[in-house]
């Protein structure tokens, strides 16, 4: 996994780098996971403007600009990408909300994430359901999340 990680990052590194591109991220559920791997990513201080770990739901709101409420939901997700880009001053950015367990919250289930991204065109979020360990989700999480970023940042949208 470790291996696809690096070449994701690899990915966005090349696509970010190349167009002068700066991107960054806020996590909730990965604590970090993702800042982590993109500022570990080569020539990163090029492109990686940085991240926010808004773990605690006042975090979030005080924070990225998350409007009071639920904050595993599609909304929280699209609000926590576009208030990481504005306050980091990115092009592209990607957020991550969601339930690693061992309970629901906000009536989602474990596994239950919301995947943010904003580019200077537009903002989508994509809902996943993973099935694992509270580790094993979070995992999954850090990559559909690099995953999402690299084909935004490769994209022409």
């Amino acid at each position: 996994m470790e291996d696809e990680i690096t070449a994701l990052v690899e990915r966005i590194g090349s696509a970010a780098g190349g167009s002068e591109v700066r991107v960054a991220c806020a996590e909730s559920l990965t604590s970090g996971q993702i800042a982590s791997a993109l500022g570990a990513g080569e020539s990163s201080s090029d492109w990686f403007a940085g991240g926010v770990v808004a773990y605690h739901r006042e975090a979030k709101y005080r924070a990225l600009g998350v409007e009071r409420g639920p904050v595993v939901c599609e909304t929280a997700a699209a609000q926590m990408a576009a208030g990481v880009a504005e306050l980091m001053g990115a092009d592209i950015a990607v957020s991550v909300t969601g339930v690693g367990g061992p309970d629901e919250q906000d009536g989602q289930p474990v596994g239950t994430v919301y995947l943010g991204v904003t580019t200077p065109k537009r903002g989508y979020v994509q809902q996943h359901r993973f099935h694992g360990d509270p580790g094993e989700i979070l995992e999954a999480t850090k990559r559909q999340a690099l995953i999402a970023l690299a084909e935004a940042v490769e994209s022409d949208d």
